[in-house]
Parts: structure tokens; sequence; C-alpha cells
């Protein structure tokens, strides 16, 4: 059944889950701090309206923004859409944040008669514009119920981890601590086996195939070999993601110091002005303080 969906952040993400829903038959909105963008959006076949004239017939909002600060504006600040919503109405919350501001979201969402579906996902840029998302959701019976058809169009496995939010964001953090040190442990690696001998592309041909690979190696380091760092998630991420992750070790007194140090190698690619730039330039950090050159004039 086709529904009305308004998409909040048309970010590499959220633009390719708007596209997704649109494919799929939903009259969908799409809004973002750019004007560009939501033109960009309106231009593929977006629905055209302001947020506070159309929220009122919305079925469902996802939400695709940064962090909880800006998800937390979205849904209940000056401007929020949430006391807007008709009872029923389902939000899908896609940013990385922490389980216990989950769990006060969903809440704060219930006391306006709106589900709420703690959902982050996983897969980037080119499989949610496939609609073949990975969505790590937690909510209630009839949360899901209300999300299923925006989860179908958006994505090829949900994730069903409980009943509760904060479920859906315990499990991204888990993911998020394992593909930032994947990413920072691809350019460690890559790096060193060029003080051996071993080219980057090389290193992609033979590790790939080896038990060594993973899928964040799989898909970044080709970045380094084509000197490309367009972001298509970019360095600046991490610092967020992995931060989250060791504010929640913290808080249950769990020591994870190889997320620490993983986490240390974005801020000193940060702090060499490499924050926009791709992940996969955390490399650069390597290349940096052992004299190598990266593949590309970006290098």
């Amino acid at each position: 059944m086709a529904q009305k969906v308004a998409v909040i952040g048309l970010g590499s993400m959220g633009f390719g889950i708007a596209a997704s829903l649109l494919r799929a038959g939903h009259e969908t909105f799409g809004f973002d701090v750019s004007a560009a963008r939501v033109a960009d959006f309106i231009a593929q076949g977006g629905a055209v309206g302001d947020l506070s004239e159309v929220a009122g017939d919305l079925d469902a909002v996802v939400v695709v923004v940064l962090n909880a600060a800006q998800t937390e504006d979205v849904l209940f600040g000056a401007e929020g859409v949430v006391p807007r919503l008709k009872p029923g109405a389902v939000v899908l919350a896609c940013a990385t944040v922490a389980p216990d501001v989950a769990r006060r979201l969903a809440a704060h969402a219930s006391e306006h008669g709106v589900q709420y579906i703690d959902g982050p996902i996983s897969g980037g840029a080119v499989k949610a514009a496939a609609g073949q998302l990975s969505v790590m959701a937690s909510g209630s019976t009839a949360a899901f119920a209300a999300a299923r058809p925006v989860l179908d169009a958006i994505a090829q496995t949900v994730f069903e981890l409980g009943d509760e939010a904060g479920a859906g964001s315990a499990m991204k953090a888990v993911n998020q601590m394992l593909a930032g040190v994947h990413i920072a442990t691809m350019a460690e690696a890559l790096t060193f086996g060029m003080t051996q001998g071993i080219s980057p592309d090389k290193f992609v041909e033979v590790i790939s195939k080896c038990a060594g690979t993973s899928w964040m190696l799989e898909n970044r380091a080709p970045h380094i070999v084509a000197g490309d760092y367009t972001p298509h998630s970019a360095v600046n991420i991490w610092l967020k993601d992995l931060g989250i992750v060791l504010d929640i070790a913290k808080g249950d007194n769990f020591s994870a110091p190889i997320t620490a140090a993983a986490l240390q190698q974005f801020i000193a690619a940060a702090g060499q002005g490499l924050g926009g730039e791709d992940d996969a330039a955390v490399a650069k950090v390597y290349a940096r303080n052992a004299g190598l050159k990266l593949p590309g004039a970006q290098s």
C-alpha cells in the first residue's frame, strides 16, 4: 500500500533511502538543510511541500541525520515534526546514537501517540540507493507494523532485535566498533605492505581472497588504489561513531583498547585536514608517518 513518507536528511544515505521509497511507489517528501539537495530530489520525482504543512498527513518519517542532537531537534525541537504527526504515524530513526538516547526519544514519541523504530542502518550509499540496506531495528509490534512498507522499500534485511528501542542502537554500536577498527587496520596493513614492496593494487588482489580480508577492506582499499577520496563515508563520521562506542563502553566499565587505538588514527586524520575525505584517507596518516607515497595525485 502506497504511503505518504518524509525523509529528513538527504545526505548520501538519506537521498538513496528517499529514492528507494519513490521507486517503491510511496509519495515521498525530502527535506534537508541544503536547498540544492531538496531540489535534486524533487527533480527526480520527490513530492513538493513544506514539512509543517504536510506533517499531519504523513504515515512515516525517516530521520537520516548525523547524530543524536540533530535527531532530537528534528523530532522535538522548535520545529519538531513529532507533535505535528497524526496518532499512529511512525518514526524510523536511523542515526547512530547511544541506546539510552533511543529509549528516551521513543518514550517521548509515545507521549504524542507516535510509533518509534530504533533503526540504525548499514550498507553504505550504494546499497541505500538500491533499497538493499541492513536495518538493525527494535520497537513494538505496532511500530514494526506501521513501518513495514518503509522497511520493505529500503532494506534487503531487517533484523528485528526486540520490542523496545535501544536494542537496535546497541547492535549498531557493535557493528561500528568492528567497521571502524577494520578500516583503520586495513589502512595499517596496506601501508605496512608498501614498506615490504607490496603495491596497494597487489595487496587488494591477494588479501581480498585470503583469510585476512573483510567487507571494509574490500570496499575501502580500492579507494586508496584509485587515489579517490570522494567521501562516501567521511573520516569525521568515525570520530562521532567510535566516540559513541567508547562512551557506551565507559558507562559499562568495559575496556575497548583496540577501538580506542583506531579512533586515535581517525583523530589524527582529521587533524591533518582529512576529516571531510573518504574514511579510507586514514591511510594517509600511516603513509605520512612512514614517508610513503600513496597512489593518485590526491595522496
